[in-house]
């Protein structure tokens, strides 16, 4: 089964915790200082919030497997495409140890596909300078990290493969 993922960047954690506990009428399934996750079952749904990013709004869609077949058929998919991928392999983000790859669409928009292995206890394992800052953006800034980003021709340019 794909759970359908959504990250947003938020600016006051509490209060969009809030806010989702009542709209899902759920409580978020992990809470950090900086981050919840909500893993819905009706209708399935990876949905995270996190003050990471540098302004609120979208950060990145995707699609969670629950096995390594399941990921390598998105992949496969989106090859078979022709669409510009990012393979992280395996990586650290979102407290989180994970097998993933990137793709953008023709808006930039990071579209993330991953299998998740473990848990883990920080945000990321990336060295020190690195997980302060924005993780999971897909903006060109340069501050962001994982998600690629689109050129002006279109293939999105990697980024740096410390988290997310």
């Amino acid at each position: 089964m794909k759970r359908f993922h959504v990250h947003l960047h938020v600016d006051d954690l509490q209060a969009s915790v809030r806010f989702y506990q009542q709209l899902f009428a759920a409580e978020p399934a992990r809470v950090e200082s900086d981050y919840a996750k909500w893993m819905l079952t009706d209708p399935p749904l990876n949905f995270a919030i996190s003050t990471r990013g540098s302004q609120p709004g979208l950060d990145h869609f995707g699609f969670q497997t629950d096995s390594a077949e399941e990921l390598d058929a998105l992949k496969q998919r989106a090859t078979g495409a022709d669409m510009a991928l990012l393979d992280e392999g395996k990586t650290t983000c979102c407290y989180a140890r994970s097998e993933k790859h990137w793709v953008t669409d023709p808006q930039g928009i990071a579209w993330e596909h991953f299998h998740t292995l473990e848990n883990i206890p920080v945000f990321n394992e990336a060295p020190a300078p690195a997980q302060t800052a924005a993780c999971c953006a897909p903006a060109p800034a340069a501050s962001a990290c994982c998600a690629p980003r689109a050129t002006p021709g279109g293939a999105p340019t990697p980024s740096p493969k410390s988290c997310c």
